[in-house]
């Protein structure tokens, strides 16, 4: 490794704490000396500047981990072509980089530290660019024109779409995908596809609106048949082990389901399909919405159990988790089984904790990554808002996952 991975950090750490005046400064800097950069960005830049320092985060805990450097930086090089991202926009955002930590270091900076930052940038750029030129070679599309062909409104504030691809779209049960519409311009954003592979190539996302989120409100409230929207590579690796004969447990909660169902999908066209469990939580009954497709999985599989875990009455997310621990917990042992978990931030580490005391093999518990919860020990002020003030659940799933989108399973949960 040509740079000092301990200069980085170093300096990383007296930044840390501007993260999102430091963003700020470097967007401004970029578009003022490179105007025509700035087509390429969302017109809301505040989620922007999050998944910038985000990211630095990233970079900076793999330092001295060159394969999960490597591997998060060639899964980053080759999403960014859905962004349109060419080698010639490297240098601009290398100088740029370099210009904002210089300015927000003060006089801690030193030409040593330059140097480090200087060589690092100039790794990081050479290998997202090798990992897109490889996947351009390969005339792998770096994103897919995809119609919406059916919309379903499965609860008040879930919408389930049917999409044709306008070419065949590869992956496999228990993937997910970014999605980017015209409504909401180059704003991206993460949703498992909720269906194995079909013959006619459809796909099916559930999509539930977020609170403020540009994009989860579009698609919700306002996308119909006929439009279209765009779709990055499939990415993800929350995938049914290949050949194995272990019983399945899924747990699923809220539109995690959506990940569950594709999974079970594949797991009963299989000849002979082993035992499977699935437990499916939720706030309220109005909040499975999808009870239909369930039943018919019940209905086609003699060896599946599931387990529907809802409060009584209306209740929040606390009760449903606490209704589905306690379930988990009855069963007993959960040694000898492939484990998938799939639900809103927090449900896989909390499961997945449980589970590994009830004898569960870590090796074999699959999910999809969020980012780290952020630090919310340090009192807020305007420096360190990005740092205490919320949990920004959808930044870099895409690079979060395993080192290889098609590699071992990763160590964290989706959202």
């Amino acid at each position: 490794m040509p740079f000092d991975p301990a200069v980085i950090r170093a300096s990383f750490a007296v930044v840390e704490r501007r993260a999102d005046h430091m963003a700020k400064y470097f967007y401004a800097h970029l578009f003022a000396h490179h105007p025509g950069v700035r087509d390429y960005f969302p017109e809301e830049m505040a989620e922007q500047r999050d998944r910038l320092f985000a990211a630095l985060t990233q970079l900076v805990l793999r330092l001295e981990s060159p394969g999960p450097l490597t591997g998060y930086l060639r899964a980053l090089g080759r999403d960014h072509r859905k962004f349109q991202a060419a080698p010639e926009h490297y240098p601009a955002v290398g100088a740029s980089l370099i210009a904002a930590l210089r300015h927000f270091s003060g006089h801690s900076w030193t030409q040593e530290i330059e140097k480090a930052w200087t060589e690092a940038f100039t790794v990081i750029a050479q290998v997202m660019t090798e990992a897109a030129a490889e996947d351009d070679r390969s005339d792998s599309p770096a994103w897919w024109e995809a119609e919406v062909t059916r919309r379903r409104r499965a609860a008040p504030d879930i919408v389930v779409l049917t999409l044709a691809p306008d070419r065949p779209y590869p992956f496999t049960a228990g993937q997910y995908l970014t999605l980017c519409s015209p409504r909401v311009p180059r704003v991206w954003r993460p949703y498992s596809i909720a269906n194995a592979p079909r013959p006619d190539g459809s796909l099916e996302l559930h999509v539930r609106r977020v609170r403020g989120g540009l994009l989860s409100t579009a698609l919700v409230e306002d996308v119909m048949p006929g439009e279209r929207v765009r779709l990055g590579p499939a990415i993800g690796d929350a995938c049914l082990v290949p050949g194995s004969r272990r019983p399945l447990l899924a747990v699923a909660g809220g539109t995690g389901w959506g990940q569950t169902k594709a999974l079970l999908e594949q797991l009963v066209a299989e000849p002979d399909p082993r035992r499977a469990m699935v437990f499916v939580a939720a706030r309220d009954d109005d909040d499975q919405y999808d009870l239909a497709a369930v039943e018919a999985f019940v209905g086609a599989h003699s060896r599946l159990d599931v387990l529907l875990a809802a409060p009584a009455d209306s209740g929040d997310r606390t009760s449903a988790n606490g209704l589905l621990t306690d379930a988990l917990r009855a069963h007993g042992d959960w040694e000898g089984w492939d484990i998938h978990l799939s639900g809103p931030p927090g449900l896989a580490p909390e499961i997945a904790g449980l589970l590994l005391g009830l004898g569960a093999d870590a090796g074999r518990i699959r999910h999809d990554p969020v980012p780290d919860t952020l630090n919310r020990s340090r009192p807020l002020t305007p420096s360190d808002w990005f740092l205490d003030r919320r949990d920004v659940a959808w930044i870099n799933r895409t690079e979060l996952g395993a080192d290889d989108p098609h590699g071992t399973p990763p160590g964290a949960a989706r959202a």
